[in-house]
């Protein structure tokens, strides 16, 4: 079962969205929510039985892949407001890799996307 998730806009800074919607009439609030609509677009990350896939931009791509038998490690991250909105920062690094892969942010359920790596990881061994 594949699922992909994309970052959230209002949910991962509430503040600074109602911020940026108060600035649209004073033009500088519509160029800052377009640009990060468009980031928030840009990313998604894709979760099936076998591996995590990110893929960020669009003009150009960057794709990170790591198979759920070489993770070494899933961290979240969450700051108050994102845990009162269910949204965090997920970030995933492989044996092989130095460091984190995979870091997402505004990821709505970041403890279901690790459940469901961690049972893939189970499920190999």
């Amino acid at each position: 079962m594949e699922k992909t998730y994309s970052p959230v806009m209002f949910r991962m800074a509430p503040i600074r969205f109602i911020l940026c919607v108060l600035l649209v009439p004073f033009v500088i609030g519509a160029v800052v929510l377009f640009i990060w609509y468009l980031r928030c677009k840009a990313a998604s990350l894709t979760i099936d039985g076998e591996k995590s896939c990110l893929r960020t931009g669009i003009l150009s791509k960057r794709i990170s892949e790591i198979w759920h038998k070489d993770v070494r490690q899933v961290k979240i991250n969450q700051s108050l407001t994102q845990r009162i909105f269910g949204v965090g920062q997920i970030s995933i690094s492989s044996a092989a890799g130095d460091g984190d892969e995979i870091v997402l942010n505004g990821i709505v359920g970041p403890e279901d996307i690790k459940a469901v790596i961690d049972q893939a990881r189970r499920s190999d061994r």
